[in-house]
C-alpha cells in the first residue's frame, strides 16, 4: 500500500499506481493538516474579504465578488465550463498518474479542500474508475485546466446530478458515463464546496503525469541504448579503447562515464571486439558514450524537476498559517515544459545515433566485411533486399523526432483577455516527448534486431567467435523473442515481437 502525504511521492510510486494498479491511502498524520487547512478556509470566508477563486470569479473575472449562497454554483460552473478538450483520449495509465499527483498535491494542506475530496480520488484509483480525458486543449497555465476539469466531471456533481454532465469513465474495461461508473464502484460523487473546484483543476498535473512516465521510459531507453550499442560493436568488430574508463574520467561527465562503463562490462570476454586491424571506429560507435551520456545527464535533471513537481502545491491561491491567503502562480507549467523539451531532445539524439549504427551495419563499406544489407545468403544478393527497409523505418522515425524535438515551451499565446498573457505549453511538450520515447524504443529495437542478425552472419565466418558476458545475455534474450531468419521475411512482425518482449520489462531487471 502506497501512502501519500504531499511531500515524498516518488516517480517509481506513481509508475506503480499508474501501471500496476497499486493501492493508495492517505498517511494518517497528514489528515489533521488537511482538516486544519479546510478550517482556515472557512474562517477566512467569514471575514467577507475578497479572496481570489474562493469568493471571486476566475481569470479576467477576478474582481467579481461572489455571494456565499452562490459558491457551490461557482465551483460547479468552473468544472462544467472548463471541460473542453479535444483530440484522442489519453491512455488510462496517464490519467491514473495525474489523479495520484493531484491527490498528493492537495494532501500538502495548502489548498483548503476537505479530506473527502482527496479520498474520493484515491477511492477511484483503488477501484479502477478512470475518467476519460482528451489530450488536447491545455496551455500549461493556469495548469492543465481542461484535462483536470474532464477528470473533475466524474468526481463531482451538481444538485440535479445530470448524467450528461458527469463526463465519461472506464470501469472494469467498459466505457460509461462518469455517474454510472461511480455508482457501480460504490463511490459517492461530491458537491463542491468553496475553493474545491479551483483546487481540482489549477495545476499542470497532466503535464507532470506524462513527465513521470517520460522520465521512467527515458531511464529504460538509456539502458537499452547502451545494450544495443554493445551488440552493434560486436557485429562490427569494433574497438574497445574508446570505452576505457580513464578516457571518460578525463572529461568528468557523469552520464558519459556511466554509459562507457556499461558497454565496457557488456563486451568483457568478447573475441569479436578488437578482432579487426582498423585503428578507430566512426562517431556512432566511438562517440556513443558522449551522446548516450549527455542523454543520461539530461534525464537526471528532468527527474529532479519532475520529482519536485509531483510533491508541489500547484493550485492558487494557497492558504498559510495565520490565515494568510496568497495568490500567485504555482500552477504555471514552465518547469515541466522546459525539462520535457530537454528530455525530448535527449531521447531524439539516442534514436539518431542508433539509426547511424543501423546504417553502418548494412553498408558493406562501413561494416567490416559483412554483406550489403546483411543478406545472409550470398547467392540471394539482389534477389532479396535483406534488412534495407527496417533501416528506412528507423530513418523515418528519426526525421519525425527531429520535428517533435523542436521546443514547445518557447511558444506562447495570451488567453483570458490578456490576464493570462504567458503560457507554458507544458502538456504539448510532454506529449511530444512521449511520442519521441515511443519512436526511440522502435529505433533501438531495430538496432538490436539488426545487430543480432549481423552477429549470426559473423558467426558463420568466425565460428569460434565469442560474445562478451553482457552482449551474450542480450543476444540470448533477443533469440528467446525472435529466431534468426536467413532469407527475406516479414521483418516488421519480428521487430514487433521483440518490442513486446522489451516492454515486458524483463530486460531491465
Amino acid at each position: 500500500m502506497i501512502q501519500i502525504n504531499g511531500n515524498d511521492l516518488t516517480i517509481e510510486q506513481v509508475i506503480r499506481v499508474a501501471f500496476s494498479m497499486d493501492k493508495v491511502e492517505i498517511q494518517e498524520s497528514t489528515k489533521s493538516r488537511i482538516a486544519k487547512s479546510n478550517r482556515d478556509l472557512r474562517e477566512d470566508l467569514e471575514k467577507d474579504f475578497p479572496y481570489y477563486g474562493i469568493n471571486t470569479g476566475y481569470g479576467i473575472f477576478h474582481s467579481q465578488k461572489i455571494s456565499a449562497d452562490h459558491l457551490t454554483e461557482l465551483n460547479r460552473n468552473l468544472i462544467l465550463s472548463h471541460a473542453v478538450g479535444a483530440g484522442d483520449v489519453l491512455e488510462e495509465k496517464i490519467v491514473r498518474a495525474a489523479m495520484l499527483i493531484r491527490a498528493n498535491s492537495l494532501a500538502k494542506g495548502y489548498s483548503g479542500v476537505r479530506l473527502v475530496l482527496i479520498q474520493t480520488l484515491l477511492d477511484m484509483l483503488n477501484a479502477g474508475v478512470t475518467p476519460q480525458v482528451q489530450a488536447q486543449g491545455s496551455m500549461g497555465s493556469s495548469g492543465d485546466l481542461c484535462q483536470l476539469a474532464q477528470m473533475a466531471l466524474v468526481v463531482t456533481r451538481s444538485e440535479e446530478d445530470l448524467d450528461q454532465e458527469s463526463g465519461h469513465a472506464c470501469y472494469k474495461g467498459e466505457r460509461m458515463s462518469g455517474k454510472e461508473a461511480m455508482r457501480k464502484a460504490g463511490i459517492p460523487r461530491l458537491l463542491l464546496e468553496p475553493k474545491e473546484g479551483l483546487a481540482l483543476i489549477n495545476g499542470a498535473t497532466f503535464s507532470a503525469a506524462l513527465g513521470v512516465i517520460n522520465c521512467w521510459k527515458g531511464q529504460k531507453l538509456c539502458e537499452l541504448a547502451d545494450r544495443s550499442l554493445a551488440l552493434s560493436m560486436e557485429a562490427l568488430l569494433a574497438r574497445r579503447e574508446a570505452f576505457d574508463a580513464r578516457l571518460h574520467a578525463a572529461r568528468g561527465m557523469a552520464g558519459q562515464m556511466e554509459s562507457a562503463q556499461n558497454v565496457w562490462h557488456a563486451i568483457e570476454g568478447s573475441t569479436f571486439i578488437n578482432a579487426s586491424n582498423h585503428v578507430q571506429d566512426g562517431y556512432a560507435i566511438r562517440c556513443a558514450p558522449q551522446v548516450h551520456g549527455a542523454a543520461r545527464d539530461t534525464l537526471r535533471h528532468a527527474k529532479d524537476i519532475i520529482a519536485r513537481e509531483i510533491n508541489a502545491a500547484t493550485d492558487n491561491p494557497l492558504l498559510f498559517e495565520n490565515g494568510d491567503v496568497i495568490s500567485g502562480g504555482n500552477f504555471h507549467g514552465e518547469p515541466t515544459a522546459m525539462v520535457m523539451d530537454f528530455l525530448g531532445i535527449a531521447l531524439a539524439e539516442l534514436g539518431a545515433v542508433s539509426e547511424r549504427r543501423i546504417f553502418r551495419l548494412l553498408d558493406s563499406h562501413l561494416n567490416n566485411g559483412l554483406p550489403t544489407m546483411l543478406i545472409a545468403d550470398d547467392e540471394k544478393a539482389g534477389l532479396e533486399s535483406g534488412l534495407m527497409i527496417p533501416q528506412y523505418t528507423a530513418a523515418s522515425l528519426v526525421l519525425e523526432n527531429q520535428h517533435l524535438a523542436n521546443s514547445d515551451c518557447v511558444h506562447s499565446l495570451p488567453t483570458s483577455a490578456n490576464q493570462e498573457d504567458h503560457n507554458s505549453n507544458s502538456l504539448t511538450a510532454a506529449c511530444h516527448a512521449y511520442s519521441i520515447a515511443q519512436n526511440v524504443l522502435r529505433i533501438l529495437a531495430i538496432e538490436l534486431y539488426t545487430a543480432a542478425h549481423a552477429i549470426e552472419i559473423r558467426k558463420m565466418r568466425i565460428p569460434e567467435g565469442r560474445l562478451g558476458q553482457g552482449t551474450l545475455k542480450t543476444m540470448t534474450q533477443i533469440r528467446q523473442a525472435v529466431s534468426f531468419q536467413r532469407h527475406d521475411t516479414l521483418w516488421g512482425v519480428a521487430i514487433d515481437k521483440l518490442i513486446a518482449e522489451i516492454e515486458r520489462d524483463a530486460w531491465f531487471c
